[in-house]
């Protein structure tokens, strides 16, 4: 998945402008995609050059010119193309992974503060996405867009919440394992 299609997908919405698209990753797609203004700005150019947005230039008050980009159709044909290609796993890339696999050789005290620290990370993104769900179960009869952002989230939920079931997991395992050679 690249960050050009993830912002086709969030115009296929409405149109956006660049800072209101970073609001809009912060809000619904930051529990699977990270992306910077910064990096969404330098995107936005890219697929500007490439057809696949286009914008309209809204006059402001004492502010410059906001640019309000919206899918194009060649757009919304390589979203397309895009979509219809199969979806692979990403690689992990987990320092506290190896962290916890290098425990036989550090200080078990270290590893457990390293893991309650994560799981701690973890507790938080997780009752922020328990918070928005709230938001979801509200509403009775969600229109499409809605159901799949809630299905996003869904997923977002339960990643949280196994990484802080496996932290604790790493935690008792640990904390049994010092109790045992004391």
């Amino acid at each position: 998945m690249t960050l050009a299609h993830t912002i086709l997908t969030v115009l296929s919405e409405a149109p956006h402008s660049g800072y209101d698209l970073s609001k809009r990753f912060e809000e619904s797609v930051s529990c699977f995609w990270k992306a910077s203004q910064q990096q969404i700005y330098r995107e936005l150019s890219k697929i500007e050059t490439q057809g696949w947005v286009t914008y309209e230039l809204v006059p402001q008050q004492g502010k410059p010119d906001k640019k309000l980009y919206q899918i194009t159709n060649v757009g919304k044909q390589e979203l397309l193309d895009w979509y219809a290609q199969p979806s692979t796993p990403t690689p992990i890339r987990e320092d506290l992974l190896v962290k916890v696999l290098a425990g036989p050789y550090v200080p078990r005290s270290l590893l457990i503060q390293q893991v309650k620290a994560r799981q701690a990370l973890h507790q938080k993104k997780l009752d922020r996405y328990l918070e928005k769900e709230i938001c979801f179960q509200q509403v009775e009869a969600p229109e499409p867009a809605m159901q799949f952002r809630y299905l996003t989230l869904r997923r977002g939920i339960r990643y949280e919440q196994e990484w802080i079931d496996w932290c604790q997991e790493v935690i008792d395992t640990l904390q049994a394992d010092t109790s045992k050679s004391s």
